[in-house]
């Protein structure tokens, strides 16, 4: 792992890696990875992640490794708000009190969840290609990213995982750019966003945003 993400820094670009257990896993097997977080945490692997379909499995199973990594300082992201509404937001905000939302796309649906996000600066990792593709929303126009943008929420934009959904980022922008008019205003407002809520050494931290501040 530790090799992998080394060769990025060839490249210029600092790669991190999250630990991912699954909706569908057992407490066991969730708490393995939390376990593994912790293991590794001196190398390049920097937070815990939850991901799946959780319109169709709880979440007691994973509450054990999400308290694991809170009690001991571990990073805490978390996937809901796609296949199931702002309901599961709220449950996974209470359960796990992670600082990021893998998708969170539905929120929007919620103005009280709209007003926490945007108060405690929760990030939400917008994927819109993805969800277009997995329709949670009909079309790419139709897609929340440009109103959660407007309405304060700390918002990023990803790719989602690249064998499911073949788009870059700079098609993603490009997207971006005709449906909703985005301009360089948004991407960086979205750019800083991100690094603000990135997993990484507050020098590294800082000086990428110096960078993306004046290019």
């Amino acid at each position: 792992m530790d090799r992998a993400t080394e060769q990025c820094r060839a490249t210029g670009i600092e790669a991190r890696l999250i630990l991912c257990t699954l909706q569908h896993f057992r407490q066991e097997q969730s708490l393995l990875t939390a376990k593994l977080v912790e293991r590794f945490s001196a190398s390049r692997v920097v937070a815990l992640d939850l991901a799946g379909d959780e319109a169709w499995f709880p979440l007691n199973p994973h509450i054990p490794a999400f308290r694991f990594a809170l009690d001991r300082g571990i990073n805490r992201t978390a996937h809901a708000g796609e296949a199931a509404g702002p309901a599961s937001v709220w449950e996974t905000l209470r359960a796990f009190e992670p600082t990021r939302i893998g998708h969170g796309v539905r929120s929007i649906e919620d103005p009280k969840l709209i007003e926490y996000l945007r108060a405690k600066r929760i990030h939400l990792e917008l994927c819109p290609s993805s969800n277009v593709q997995t329709c949670v929303c009909s079309a790419y126009h139709d897609h929340s990213a440009n109103r959660l943008l407007r309405a304060g929420v700390s918002v990023g934009i990803n790719t989602d995982a690249r064998t499911i959904t073949n788009v870059t980022l700079h098609e993603e922008y490009a997207r971006l750019r005709e449906q909703f008019g985005w301009s360089e205003t948004e991407f960086r407002a979205c750019n800083r966003a991100a690094f603000d809520a990135a997993h990484m050494d507050e020098p590294v931290k800082r000086e990428r945003i110096s960078r993306l501040l004046v290019s």
